[in-house]
C-alpha cells in the first residue's frame, strides 16, 4: 500500500503527517477493487433489487470505512483479498442502513438523488436494505474468519439498538448528552469501529491492537455524527444532498439542540412547535446554527477526534497511525 512513503530511511514513522491525499493515493488500487466488488454484489440480481441497489451505489460516498479497514491493517499484499472483501462488507452494511434510515425518516433525497423509498416505494426499500445486509455477511463468511463475522455481527446489533434508541427518543427535548452520545456510539461509531477492528483481525493483530483501533473508530464515528448533526442546521441542500433541518422535522434531538436548550430553555418549545407544524424551519435552523450550542457541539466533536488519536498511542500492530489520524482530521476539516 505504499506505507514506506510515510517512514524515514530507517523505517520509522515520521512525526509530521502529509496531507490526506498522500495517504489516500496508495489506497486507490485497493479502493478500486472494493468498488468493483460492491458493484458485483449490488448488481446481477433480480431487477427489483439490483436497480435500486446500483442506484444507491452510484450515489457515491467517501468510502471512509473501507479506507479504515485498509489503514488499520498491516497492508500486506497476501492479506489483500480478505481485506477488500471485509471493506466491501462494511460498506454494504453502511449502504443498507442508509436505505432503511431514509425510509424511517421519510427522506426524499440522499446525496442529491431520490432515496430508494421515494423512487421505488417502502417495500422495495425494506427488501433492498435486507438484501444488502444479507449479502454483506454472505461475502464476509467466504473469507473464513469467524472472528471477522462475529465482529460485524456485533456492530450490526449495535446499529439496530442505536436506531431503536433514536426512535424511542423521538421528540424527547429533555434528552441528555449522555443518552445522545450512547446513541452515536451505537448508530454511527459501531461501523467505524468494526472497520478498524476488521483490519486488525485480518492482519493478525493482538487483542490490544484490536481494542485500540476499535476505540479510535468509535470516537471518530461519534465525532462524525456530531458534525453531521450540526451540518443538518447549517448546510445547504446542494452541500448535504438533503433538506436542511431534517432532524428537527423527524423529531431527532441532536447535540446542538440539547446544548442550545440547556443554555436557552425556550428554544425547546420552539423546536417542538416546528417539529409538530413544519413551519418556521429555515428561521429555526438559522438560529440554532449560530447559537453557542452549535459551537460547543463542534468542540465536543474535536475532543472526540483528539481522544481517538490518543487511542493509537500503543500497540496497534501494523496499522498506519499517521494515515488513520490524518484521514480522521480530514473528515473534520470538511465541516470547518
Amino acid at each position: 500500500m505504499g506505507r514506506g512513503a510515510h517512514r524515514d530511511h530507517r523505517g520509522r514513522r515520521m512525526s509530521t503527517a502529509p496531507p490526506v491525499h498522500a495517504f489516500v493515493q496508495p489506497l486507490r488500487p485497493w479502493l478500486a477493487q472494493c468498488e468493483e466488488m460492491l458493484a458485483r454484489y449490488a448488481g446481477g440480481h433480480v431487477p427489483e433489487v439490483s436497480e435500486p441497489a446500483m442506484n444507491t451505489l452510484a450515489a457515491g460516498g467517501k468510502r471512509v470505512r473501507p479506507m479504515f479497514v485498509f489503514c488499520a491493517s498491516s497492508g500486506d499484499e497476501e492479506d489483500r483479498p480478505a481485506l477488500v472483501a471485509a471493506a466491501a462488507a462494511v460498506e454494504l452494511v453502511h449502504m443498507a442502513t442508509l436505505v432503511h434510515d431514509d425510509l424511517i425518516d421519510g427522506a426524499a433525497t440522499r446525496r442529491g438523488r431520490p432515496t430508494v423509498a421515494r423512487a421505488h416505494g417502502a417495500e422495495a426499500a425494506i427488501n433492498v436494505g435486507d438484501f444488502l445486509f444479507a449479502r454483506a455477511f454472505a461475502e464476509l463468511t467466504r473469507i473464513g474468519s469467524p472472528a471477522a463475522v462475529s465482529a460485524l455481527a456485533d456492530a450490526s446489533l449495535d446499529l439496530a439498538l442505536g436506531e431503536m434508541g433514536q426512535q424511542r427518543a423521538a421528540g424527547d427535548l429533555g434528552l441528555t448528552v449522555q443518552a445522545y452520545m450512547s446513541r452515536c456510539r451505537c448508530k454511527t461509531g459501531a461501523l467505524f469501529s468494526v472497520a478498524c477492528r476488521l483490519g486488525a483481525i485480518l492482519s493478525g493483530g493482538s487483542e490490544e491492537a484490536q481494542l485500540r483501533l476499535a476505540s479510535f473508530g468509535t470516537r471518530v464515528g461519534v465525532a462524525f455524527q456530531i458534525l453531521d448533526d450540526i451540518l443538518d442546521l447549517s448546510g445547504s441542500p446542494s452541500e448535504t444532498g438533503k433538506r436542511r433541518g431534517t432532524d428537527i422535522l423527524s423529531g431527532t434531538v441532536t447535540l446542538p439542540h440539547i446544548l442550545a436548550i440547556r443554555d436557552e430553555p425556550a428554544l425547546g418549545n420552539e423546536i417542538g412547535r416546528v417539529t409538530a407544524a413544519g413551519e418556521g424551519l429555515e428561521a429555526l435552523c438559522d438560529k440554532l446554527a449560530v447559537h453557542p450550542g452549535a459551537a460547543a457541539a463542534r468542540q465536543r466533536a474535536l475532543e472526540e477526534v483528539a481522544l481517538a488519536a490518543e487511542a493509537l498511542d500503543g500497540d496497534i500492530g501494523g496499522a498506519d497511525a499517521d494515515a488513520l489520524r490524518t484521514i480522521a482530521a480530514g473528515m473534520v476539516d470538511r465541516y470547518a
